[in-house]
């Protein structure tokens, strides 16, 4: 007769049905040991919310800095993103007297970011000091950047770290894995700090940033500890190593992938513009709280998340990477038409329920195009394709968050001249930017309509479907 099986083992079987990325573990790096080495990515998560959610609400509502100011702050760190496939590049070929390759990068990137999150607060509010309002802005610079470049070089550092360690099976799961506690990380990281700056003051600001400065610390410390083994191998230089530039060059003569990184530059502008706008609007025209603001990013983590599970469990099943894209793109504008009516109707719940479309649009064309770029590259620069994806789609997305913070800041500007204007005409501006993010998202379309169908084979689309559950090797943020 056979024994019952026990709850721990039927909770097991239904988190493996539901997930595609819980059976990352192995023998070689067992759940424990992953789940603690992805405490990296919710520092990381925690910086994103910080510079891409929390901060811009607060400086525009409770500081009265631009929009247009604030808007090129968040966008300085994503201008870094560009370099994370030399930093990749370094970490492979890095060469230590202790024998690591990847602690030193996370090391440093961890200092980064506690760096940058230490001053930032005192920066900030340097700005709305009279007379102090240029040395704010060169300090909010500097903050901004050093925590941005701190923690791209922390993620890209660990997620090779990562796949160091997992065995080659369970690399692309073991990522995936990761990728799902930065979107984790990045829920719990906006619900808690919205928390603690309900009722806002800038020595509960000054308070929470250094605090998660001091998280961020302890995170990335508990990640490291004992992960990379000491190699003596790597205490030499390889001469005959490749260099960067030659990778490099190799990959960009391939020049088949002109259309795909268009519509990958389009969608990702389209996504982003409203980066640096959604919680501001939800504050200004909604008179919702900082607390209340700060879930809109939850909601978008949200959204991404479950579009990652989507794609994971369609891509096992032999879906087309840019049908998927295509969908994420059909499910942004449907997004941005829900933000865009949020004003008229004053509804909070259309707000919400527009920032989680957002995250599941972008999440589901997030995948679709890095599956089809990992497609276009040969084994030997696939990196370097991860790589491209990365700098196209974080350099567009930068320029849209700026460019989103001007338009908004010209409209409102040119609509509302006097301290008389309506609720109506302050959130022109907004609703101008969100009109361009729906053109941009239907012209990606058209981008990406040639493409789908032709998609072609790779050994990471044939390892996906024939019965493998879906991972990535690499996710650039």
């Amino acid at each position: 007769m056979s024994q019952p099986k026990r709850p721990s083992y039927q909770f097991a079987r239904m988190m493996a049905d539901l997930m595609p990325f819980a059976d990352a573990a192995s023998k070689e790096l067992p759940l424990s040991r992953l789940l603690r080495l992805s405490l990296f990515q919710v520092s990381v998560g925690m910086a994103m919310v910080l510079l891409s959610g929390t901060l811009n609400r607060v400086m525009v509502v409770e500081l009265g800095t631009p929009t247009w100011l604030i808007a090129t702050l968040i966008a300085v760190p994503l201008l870094v993103a560009p370099f994370r496939a030399l930093i990749g590049h370094k970490s492979d070929r890095h060469v230590s007297a202790l024998g690591w390759r990847r602690v030193p990068y996370i090391w440093f990137g961890t200092m980064m970011q506690f760096g940058g999150l230490a001053v930032m607060p005192f920066a900030l509010l340097l700005l709305e000091l009279e007379g102090r309002f240029e040395i704010g802005l060169v300090a909010a610079a500097v903050a901004f950047l050093l925590t941005g470049l701190g923690f791209h070089v922390t993620q890209t550092a660990g997620l090779a770290l990562a796949t160091d360690l997992a065995p080659e099976d369970k690399r692309p799961r073991a990522v995936a894995l990761l990728y799902v506690m930065l979107l984790v990380g990045m829920m719990l990281s906006a619900f808690v700090i919205g928390g603690l700056l309900i009722d806002f003051s800038p020595t509960r600001l000054v308070q929470v940033i250094q605090g998660a400065a001091v998280f961020t610390m302890v995170l990335n410390l508990v990640a490291l500890w004992k992960q990379e083994a000491r190699a003596p191998e790597r205490t030499k230089a390889d001469p005959d190593a490749p260099s960067f530039g030659e990778l490099w060059n190799a990959f960009v003569r391939d020049g088949r992938n002109a259309r795909l990184l268009t519509a990958i530059g389009i969608g990702a502008a389209g996504f982003a513009m409203q980066d640096a706008l959604l919680e501001p609007f939800g504050g200004e025209i909604l008179g919702l709280s900082v607390g209340a603001t700060t879930g809109l990013t939850g909601a978008w983590a949200l959204g991404a998340l479950l579009g990652f599970i989507y794609s994971g469990r369609r891509m096992s099943m032999g879906a087309d990477p840019l049908r998927l894209a295509g969908l994420g793109l059909v499910i942004g504008v449907n997004a941005f038409l829900l933000v865009l009516f949020a004003g008229p109707f004053e509804s909070a719940l259309m707000l919400y329920a527009g920032a989680l479309l957002i995250g599941l649009g972008l999440g589901l064309f997030s995948v679709g195009t890095l599956i089809e770029a990992m497609a276009l590259a040969k084994s030997e620069t696939a990196g370097l394709a991860l790589g491209a994806w990365g700098a196209v789609q974080a350099t567009c997305a930068g320029g849209g968050i700026a460019l989103g913070g001007l338009v908004r800041d010209l409209v409102a500007w040119l609509a509302a001249a006097d301290a008389t204007a309506t609720i109506a005409t302050r959130a022109s501006g907004y609703t101008s930017v969100y009109v361009i993010e729906i053109l941009l998202l239907i012209a990606g379309l058209a981008a990406i309509g040639p493409l789908v169908g032709h998609s072609r084979i790779s050994s990471i689309q044939s390892r996906n479907s024939a019965d493998q559950p879906f991972g990535l090797r690499e996710f650039p943020t």
